[in-house]
């Protein structure tokens, strides 16, 4: 018999476990993105609250508060403001954090009018939050955020029988590329394209032979689940994004290329909430090829 797994908390829960309204909504979205710092929009600014608060506050060196208590304890907080973000995220990112933005997705009006509707008053009225894009090093697209003269590329590493795949793109500029890579090359292929966030599957990470390859590279590693590089599952993802019945017209990608380019595909959904951006169809680097790259 598999495993059970929980499903995942909602705010009726965290209410029923004593939290306010407010602080189960948080607690919530929390839960759904358990690797990322929640900016969680509270009017002009975006709160952090508990341990998102105290990574902050350090890594940012802003003033750490409280807001209520919880079980009897204090309730750690600190925010930025909304207006004036971005300089605040860019640190954090660089750093090597994730950051979920939740936003505020309707106003203190139409959340009175939805709780009237639903025969309750309107002072028990919460506006509703969602997370809008979780940011990471690779799929940074603000201008201010970028080099302009650096490229900042997202990739992703596969390997399907023996046969390893690397695939990258960019989400400012839309450019997207695919490379069959040897066993022995992963270092310097991912030293070639020099991307500020490599995908990897998880048993990688129990692989010295291909992990020990990883430990050069400058991007942040994010581990994914292995069931995201199945090549299978990925083509069909690349075939719907870019409205083709077959990728053959791509060119001859191997199986290893295809599951890295759909796992990349995946993430950056996830990523930008389903708000992907323009990109170009994969260009295959074959080898002996020269990439120029930043030209």
């Amino acid at each position: 018999m598999g495993n059970i797994v929980a499903a995942p908390k909602t705010s009726d829960d965290f209410i029923a476990d004593g939290h306010t309204p407010m602080m189960a909504q948080y607690l919530a979205v929390k839960e759904a993105h358990p690797d990322c710092l929640l900016f969680y929009r509270m009017g002009d600014f975006y709160e952090l609250f508990f341990d998102d608060a105290l990574t902050a506050s350090e890594a940012l060196d802003i003033t750490l508060t409280k807001r209520g208590r919880t079980n009897g304890d204090d309730i750690p907080m600190c925010g930025v403001p909304f207006h004036a973000c971005e300089p605040y995220l860019a640190r954090l990112i660089k750093a090597g954090f994730k950051v979920a933005i939740c936003e505020q997705t309707e106003t203190p009006e139409e959340a009175k009018a939805r709780t009237k509707a639903a025969g309750q008053p309107a002072s028990k009225a919460m506006i509703r939050r969602d997370v809008v894009r979780i940011v990471t090093q690779g799929t940074l697209t603000e201008e201010n955020l970028l080099s302009a003269r650096e490229s900042n590329y997202c990739a992703a590493l596969a390997e399907i029988g023996g046969q390893y795949g690397l695939s990258w793109l960019e989400l400012s500029t839309g450019a997207f590329f695919v490379q069959a890579v040897p066993a022995g090359g992963i270092a310097a292929a991912l030293a070639r394209v020099n991307a500020s966030e490599i995908l990897i599957p998880d048993r990688f990470t129990r692989t010295p032979e291909i992990y020990d390859q990883l430990a050069p590279a400058q991007g942040v590693l994010t581990v994914q689940s292995a069931s995201l590089f199945d090549s299978a599952n990925a083509q069909k993802r690349l075939e719907r994004l870019f409205g083709v019945g077959t990728l053959e017209s791509f060119g001859g990608f191997s199986r290893a290329e295809i599951a890295a380019a759909g796992a990349l595909i995946d993430y950056v959904e996830r990523t930008q909430v389903g708000q992907l951006p323009y990109l170009s169809r994969p260009q295959q680097i074959v080898a002996g090829a020269v990439m120029e790259i930043d030209a």
